[in-house]
């Protein structure tokens, strides 16, 4: 795994957590995220420390945006894929909520059940899954 941290979107990194949803594909509601920002309801994993203290650069490698209980949207900068970042991603979120739901294509179901999440399958290459700590 990765040297991240985790911690709540800051107004500043609304264009950052845009363009990493964007860069996975995500449809996403640029005031949707404004607001899930607004309200702490957007996550970023930053390198190093997620308070700042060991003067690594702040810039987010991942982004999470909640609906409720639900994870809209989670996604890694391309480059930075396959290095534990997403998984860090969904457990501070875990962190956060007594229960996480997802749903997602059939390709990342194998991520949502590794990370504990009861998935059932849904029409069109869909599943719905559900984590309850």
């Amino acid at each position: 795994m990765t040297d991240v941290g985790v911690r709540a979107a800051t107004a500043d990194e609304l264009a950052s957590v845009l363009g990493i949803l964007d860069g996975a594909a995500l449809e996403t509601d640029a005031e949707r995220v404004r607001a899930g920002i607004e309200r702490g309801d957007v996550l970023v994993a930053v390198p190093g420390d997620a308070a700042g203290t060991d003067g690594t650069e702040r810039t987010p490698v991942g982004a999470l945006v909640f609906d409720g209980d639900e994870i809209a949207n989670v996604a890694v900068r391309r480059r930075r894929r396959g290095q534990g970042i997403g998984t860090a991603l969904v457990e501070a979120a875990a962190d956060r909520r007594e229960v996480l739901v997802a749903e997602c294509d059939a390709d990342v179901a194998a991520f949502y059940e590794s990370l504990g999440f009861d998935l059932t399958s849904l029409e069109g290459g869909r599943c719905r899954g559900r984590r309850d700590e």
